[in-house]
Formats: C-alpha cells, structure tokens, sequence
C-alpha cells in the first residue's frame, strides 16, 4: 500500500478521493504519491478546500487540466450536472451563473477545460420509466433481455423527441457561455440514465450546433458501456462519430450492473478506445470513491498497458 506510484502523464480525478481527503493540497500531494502530476476537479459528496491550492501547486507543480461543472456543490445521487437545458427560465439561469462560478475557478486553477454533463429531460413519468427500465436490465436473463434492450431502445427514441426543446435550450446557453468567457473550452460529456437528454442523436445534433463555438466532446467508458450493455451505441459508434471533437476523457471500467470500476476490473476493452483517443487531450482516471490507492496504482498498470 505504500508502494510509490509509477510517474505517468494522466490525470487523476479528485472524484476519486470521496471523503477520505477534504482538502486540495491533501489531494494534491497524495496524487503525485500516486505518480499523478495532474488533476481534474471532480464531482465529491464533500467538496474539497481549496484554499491551499497556490501552495500545493507551488510545492508539488501538480497542475489542474478540467472542472466538472457540479464540482463546487455536494454531489446528489443521479445528479444530472446541469440544468442548462431546463425548460424553466429560471432554472436556467440558476444553471448558468453555476456554470460561471466554476468556469471562473477553472480560470483560478489554471484548467483550459470545463466539462458539462448531460442533464436529464424534465419529466417525472420518464425519469421513473428510466428507472424501471434499469431494473428490468438488471433482472433480465439470456432470454429476456432482447425484449428488455428493445424496451430501452424505444423509450430513448421517445425521450429524444420529448427533449428537442430542451436541447435547444442546452446549447444557447453554451452559446451564451463561450460568448463570455472564450478563452475556457467547454466540453459536453453524455449522462448515464436512459432519460438524459444527450444520447447519441442528441450528441449529434449539439455538437453540430456548437461547431462554432469549438465546444469539444468529452469521452466516458464506463457510460457509454452500459449504455451499449443496455442495447443503445457503443465505444465504437461513439468514438467513430465523436473523436475527432475529443477534449478529453474519463477511463473507468464497468460491469453490465456497474460503473466507476478500476480501469481492468470490468469488461471495457481499452486497447480498442486508446486507439481513437486523440494525443495531447486529457486523459482521466475516474474510480469510484470506495476503491483505495492499491486499486487506482492498478489501474495505472493497467492503462499503461493499453497503450495510455
């Protein structure tokens, strides 16, 4: 457990530490422990301190590379990251001034990049559809379970078409965002549940949207391998389609049941991923806050491996 870390050039997400570490400087000197020289502010059910940034970059010259919009607020569960997209007016604009506290302290940090995350579309009947239908994947068995993808399948399509107003909503305020502050990215990564807003279409079409604006696309593997678990697109329609528009990445593995695994303790096949992902972008560790250092210097090994 001591074993130092093998120094690499991926970033470690502060999403990793839970509540086990409060404080940056903290999270800081244990990543470079780890071998981390990078950093990604993540979401936390506690959010760090930050008032001793300035002295663990200066100390350690840990660097930070990407905020996660969320990452200044206690995570909720399935908390959908933004309500960018909201059919409220006000919820909106709640969600827009959020986004600038965090785009600021992007700026504060040093980080080029903020990453929003889907947000589900507005809609009790949907969002316990969705849950039902998690469900029934679960429980599903081999005979069962092309009924169960078919059932996701439709339910999506009629999600896309009952969240079209909201995903025009989503992207003016992007638009809105990259007017203000041109000089932080923007990356948009998909959400988890069947009820998000961007699935794959939806992905499509606010990318195109947002061409001008140089909005990048932010890659999940363990998301989208659920996703494709559950009968929807996988890693390959995905990164065919959205490589080329890759700001960054999350690495973490998952189960048909289960996501924020240790990269090499589930079914993703990352080799296949390393060969889309562009050079240079930020490349994420993101496990689960109750793996430990042992599994996060595994995953390292791991990743290495694969080429990362």
């Amino acid at each position: 457990m001591t074993k130092p870390g093998i120094p690499n050039d991926m970033v470690l997400s502060t999403s990793c530490y839970g509540p086990r570490l409060r404080a940056i400087e903290d999270q800081a000197f244990s990543a470079v422990a780890m071998g981390f020289r990078r950093l990604e502010l993540g979401l936390s059910p506690t959010p760090a301190d930050l008032a001793g940034w300035e002295d663990a970059h200066r100390e350690t010259g840990v660097q930070t590379d990407s905020v996660i919009v969320g990452a200044l607020d206690p995570m909720r569960e399935n908390m959908s990251g933004s309500f960018l997209g909201s059919a409220d007016s006000e919820a909106r604009e709640r969600a827009l001034n959020s986004s600038r506290r965090h785009i600021r302290l992007a700026q504060r940090l040093g980080a080029p990049i903020v990453v929003v995350r889907g947000c589900a579309v507005e809609n009790g009947a949907l969002a316990g559809a969705a849950d039902r239908l998690t469900m029934g994947l679960v429980e599903s068995d081999e005979d069962t379970l092309p009924k169960a993808q078919a059932e996701v399948a439709e339910f999506v399509h009629k999600v896309q078409k009952r969240g079209q107003k909201q995903l025009e909503h989503f992207c003016r305020s992007i638009h809105t965002l990259r007017r203000e502050f041109p000089e932080t990215q923007i990356a948009i990564e998909p959400g988890l549940h069947f009820n998000d807003l961007l699935n794959f279409e939806a992905m499509e079409w606010a990318l195109a949207d947002l061409a001008a604006e140089n909005v990048g696309y932010w890659h999940d593997t363990a998301r989208i391998h659920r996703r494709c678990k559950a009968g929807l697109p996988g890693q390959g329609a995905w990164l065919d389609s959205f490589a080329s528009r890759m700001a960054g990445i999350h690495l973490s593995d998952a189960s048909p049941v289960e996501e924020g695994l240790p990269p090499g303790a589930g079914e993703v096949d990352f080799k296949l991923v390393h060969e889309y992902v562009p050079r240079g972008i930020p490349t994420v560790v993101e496990v689960a806050a109750t793996h430990g250092r042992a599994e996060v210097l595994a995953s390292v090994h791991f990743l290495i491996g694969a080429g990362f």
